[in-house]
Order: C-alpha cells, then structure tokens, then sequence
C-alpha cells in the first residue's frame, strides 16, 4: 500500500526521481523504547546549497535557524512542519515520517558560512522546522557535526528537541554554555504517557524528557520547557503539573504555542481525533475554533501562536498563574556572541612564518 494510500494526501509528483536515494542500515537508530515505525524509513538525501535558512518572521525569536533533517520521524500528529513537505513532493502524513531528507554536507556548510566575512556572529536556532535529534540522528550525527561547528566558531546557539538524544551532546552544550553562547528547550506536551504515545509515537516519553532537562541543567545548560502545542480541550489541563514537574528538574524558563492547523494538517489531525479519541473529536476541535475566530487556523503573526477569545485567554492565564509559581515566568540568560571566534584556515600559519 502506498503512503498516499494511507493518508489521503496523495500526489502526483515522484520524489524517487527528483532527489537522490541513500540506502543505509538503520536498525540502531531508534528511539530505546519508543513505538517501532509503522514502514521502514526512507532517506534521501538534500542537495540545498546553504546550512542557514533565514526568517523575518515577528512570531520567532531567531534570523537564522539550521536544520539537517527535512520531514521527522517522531511522527507527531500535530506537528506546524508537515505541511513543508509537500512542496518537496511527497505527502505531509506518512510521508512526512518515513520519507527523511537528510544534509550530510550541512556541516561543512555551516563551517563555510561562519568563515565568511560577511557573517554577523548571531544566535542559530537547532532546528526551526524538524527535530534535529529525531531518530535518524542517532545514526546520523549530523546534528552532533553542526555542533562541533559551532564549537570551533564559539557561535551562539538555541536547541529546541523532543528527544532525549539531545543528552549525548552535553559536553558540547556545556562548552558553548560556559562562554553564553547556549540554551536549550525541550518540548513536552504531556505527562500522560498514553496521551504522549499516541502523538508523538517515536519521540522520547515524557519522563526521558523531563531526565533530559535534569541532565542539561546538570551540566550548566541553561535549559527551559516548551508546553508546544497546547490543544485546547485535550491536553491544556496538564500546564500546571508539566510546569511543576519541569522545575523540580532544573527547568529555568517555560513558553507555550497553541495548537496550528493549516492544511491539509488540519484534516489529518481531525482524521487522528476521530480515531484515537472518538468521544472527545468534537468538543476538541470545537474549542480549537473557539480560540480561532470560528476556523481551525489562523496565519496572524502574533496572533497564531497564542490564539484569541475567552478560551484562549483562559489558557494564557493558566499558564501566567503556574508559570510564576514555579519560577518559570522569566526567559533564559541571553546568548552572547562575544567569544566569536574564526579559527585560522589550514596554511594560515606557515603563510605568516614565511612573511
């Protein structure tokens, strides 16, 4: 059965024939204890010129984001990216999951955009789009590669995850940390392990999550917690506990977005609902709409991320409340750029002696 058999997004471009396939074993890659996926991964590999995407979007805190991985295996029903699939050619549900672009070169890439002259030492947000630690990295390390960049260069750098992986980078983390340069936040939408399975089926359960948050802290990370989405009406009952437990685990800093459904997300997540939680498929998307003028979405800047109307107040105020009380209600430490360095190029040194 095809993928778009499956989910009901099909396609009629063929990706097979636009981007290079790499065949490799991937039996070590996944998640310990995370749900197996449902057909076996495909990696292709991206051929994109530049490590660096740039934004100017209001909504974001960061110019420039780094991300080795297009698509995710985590398989997060209601992840904002899925739709960005579909302008590679593939499909935005199984797609999105089992079909992973890979940048192998992004490394070497980053190196040549930080060496450059023309580059202003500023904060990179891993990732803006995909986990950057979804399985695949695992084997992969690409993210680990970046990193190491970012190490030589002392570049500042802000980490968003799910996974628990995010840990075997601490010693990387903590080098950066010690001179500012960075943060990192881990998303956890619940601490209902069947709630959690049932989302994000390959991502790390949330007491890994919530492990990894005492690991960075431990190690002088400054770390904080993304409650990312909150959907109303499922899971926005558990702000207060998430943010509870978030602090007793070195947490220094919390943040929320509400729920985003653009198409075709939106009917997918509606499809998942009505399969997963039959009972409850209306009420939700009712108070989605409730927080989205009368719709499931709503593309104004800073309006998108939070939502609007009394629901949606109701959910800002839970969070203010829970989010001071627990001394999360302040942002991390700003990242600094002044250790920037550009280390010397290969030859730089003899050329000088022989001057």
């Amino acid at each position: 059965m095809s993928s778009e058999s499956l989910d009901g997004r099909g396609t009629r471009l063929n990706p097979a024939n636009r981007f290079e396939r790499i065949h490799l074993d991937l039996s070590d890659s996944d998640e310990p204890g995370e749900a197996a996926p449902v057909v076996p991964t495909e990696i292709y590999r991206d051929g994109s010129r530049s490590a660096l995407a740039e934004n100017d979007s209001p909504d974001l805190g960061f110019r420039f984001s780094l991300n080795p991985y297009r698509g995710c295996e985590h398989g997060c029903i209601y992840c904002y990216a899925r739709p960005s699939h579909e302008y590679l050619g593939f499909s935005a549900g199984l797609d999105f999951e089992r079909k992973i672009m890979v940048k192998p070169q992004a490394a070497a890439l980053l190196r040549t955009a930080l060496a450059s002259l023309r580059w202003q030492p500023q904060v990179i947000a891993l990732s803006g789009n995909t986990d950057c630690y979804q399985p695949l990295e695992r084997r992969l390390r690409l993210t680990r590669a970046c990193l190491e960049v970012l190490v030589e260069f002392r570049n500042p750098v802000s980490v968003i995850s799910k996974s628990a992986l995010i840990t075997r980078d601490v010693d990387l983390l903590a080098t950066l940390a010690g001179d500012g340069a960075a943060h990192a936040f881990l998303s956890i939408t619940s601490l209902d392990p069947d709630l959690a399975r049932r989302m994000e089926p390959r991502a790390a359960s949330p007491e890994r999550r919530l492990q990894a948050v005492a690991t960075l802290a431990a190690a002088g990370v400054p770390v904080g917690v993304m409650v990312a989405p909150v959907i109303p009406g499922l899971n926005d009952h558990e702000i207060p506990h998430i943010l509870e437990q978030a602090a007793a685990a070195g947490a220094r800093s919390a943040n929320w977005v509400m729920l985003r459904l653009a198409t075709p997300l939106d009917q997918l997540f509606a499809d998942w609902l009505e399969k997963h939680f039959p009972d409850r498929a209306a009420r939700v998307l009712g108070r989605i709409r409730e927080c989205r003028a009368g719709k499931l979405n709503d593309t104004r800047f800073r309006i998108r991320q939070r939502g609007l109307g009394p629901y949606a107040e109701q959910i800002r105020n839970l969070f203010d409340v829970a989010a001071r009380r627990r001394g999360l209600d302040h942002p991390l430490p700003p990242l600094n750029n002044a250790a920037f360095r550009r280390p010397p190029k290969h030859g730089d040194q003899l050329e000088l002696g022989l001057g």
